[in-house]
């Protein structure tokens, strides 16, 4: 029994990888960053421009479609941009107004973009 013994832990030996020692590099602990909270985009407005080629009512489902403006302030800015010619339909960062923009182009609609003032 006890060359059986023997046996087993031999076998134990090889299988953990223990039989060979391997020095692993120690690691410097990281540093943590200064932790700084990331700063706010500058804002963007998202100008909707009035038109004569679409009605009124594509204009309000759209802008319903592609904003996250409900009925009752979508009909409120698409009678602003009708009644003044430009209605503001919301603030964002550059990149969203950008993309506004280009999703009401492809509508049919006009969209400008311009920096907020802060």
């Amino acid at each position: 029994m006890a060359e059986k013994d023997k046996e087993q832990e031999a076998r134990r030996e090889e299988s953990s990888g223990s039989g060979t020692a391997t020095a692993k590099p120690k690691r410097t602990p990281k540093k943590n960053p200064q932790a700084t909270p990331p700063k706010p985009l500058p804002p963007w407005k998202v100008l909707l421009h009035n038109d004569d080629k679409n009605e009124i009512g594509f204009v309000v489902r759209t802008v319903m479609e592609l904003t996250p403006l409900k009925e009752q302030d979508a009909k409120l800015r698409t009678m602003e941009a009708n009644e003044t010619g430009v209605a503001l339909l919301l603030v964002t960062h550059k990149e969203r107004a950008e993309l506004y923009q280009d999703q009401f182009e492809s509508k049919g609609l006009t969209v400008t973009i311009e920096p907020a003032e802060k």
